[in-house]
């Protein structure tokens, strides 16, 4: 039976791979955007300043932005390190699909990807503020990494037999924008493992597109089934799981986010 014997979680914001003089490069989107959410309701940018008054100005100073960048990249580096210290058999990626992967034709809430090569490549072809930190999301010249068909297959399975109805993929659909695997997943395999992973499985959340977004508490269900799974396999001994994501996007509500760490 296999164990689980790394368990880690990293944010794969852009900005984690923007030099920190270069992140206003996304603010003009952000002062366009009509729909900022928080906290239940929907804000324009200037009805969203007032109600944060007095804000975070503090926060972005140049020589904030400095030492925050850094302190991040010297915790992937921590990341990185401890992998690679650990050097388990097989890793099950869970993340989430920004309409890289599927489209507004075909969007599953969840996928089990049991491809035999996982492919990772840089998307150029995006927004100001996107593009510039593909080089934290792929190699330049790109990569490929193996995939875990069997442990997909076996996590297909068991997750089955516990009334999880999965999409399952073994290559990037037909009408995907991006090159490659999504960005979530590419910041991981590229930024913190080094592009050398072992076998692996990206399991594929919609986290994002109305209406069948799995619920909360189905993803805390689908945490407890994924580990029954992966603690049931066979085909190895030692297996590691990463988290993919992020906690609170665009609107920082830190409070959401104490709570949150916190419940971990």
């Amino acid at each position: 039976m296999a164990e689980i014997v790394l368990g880690m979680g990293s944010s794969h914001g852009p900005l984690l791979s923007t030099p920190p003089e270069q992140w206003d490069l996304r603010a003009k989107a952000d002062r366009e955007n009509q729909n900022h959410w928080y906290r239940g309701k929907t804000y324009d940018y200037e009805s969203l300043l007032e109600e944060r008054a007095p804000g975070f100005a503090h926060e972005i100073k140049v020589e904030v932005r400095r030492e925050r960048h850094a302190q991040c990249r010297r915790a992937i580096e921590v990341l990185g390190r401890k992998f690679g210290e650990v050097k388990p058999d097989a890793v099950v990626i869970v993340g989430n699909d920004q309409r890289e992967f599927f489209g507004e034709d075909l969007t599953p809430s969840i996928t089990v990807y049991r491809g035999l090569e996982i492919v990772n490549q840089q998307d150029l072809h995006q927004a100001p503020g996107l593009a510039i930190a593909e080089v934290g999301n792929a190699p330049k010249e790109g990569a490929s990494y193996p995939g875990s068909p069997d442990l997909a297959d076996h996590i297909l399975r068991s997750l089955a037999e516990e009334d999880f109805d999965l999409a399952q993929s073994s290559a990037r659909p037909h009408g995907a924008t991006r090159p490659g695997i999504p960005h979530a997943y590419g910041f991981i395999y590229h930024s913190i493992l080094g592009d050398n992973p072992p076998p692996s499985v990206p399991i594929i959340l919609n986290v994002h597109f109305p209406h069948n977004q799995p619920r909360l508490h189905r993803c805390l269900k689908l945490g407890h089934a994924l580990r029954r799974a992966i603690k049931s396999y066979q085909g190895c001994g030692r297996v590691a799981m990463v988290a993919s994501g992020g906690l609170t996007h665009f609107v920082i509500d830190e409070d959401l986010d104490r709570q949150v760490l916190a419940a971990m």
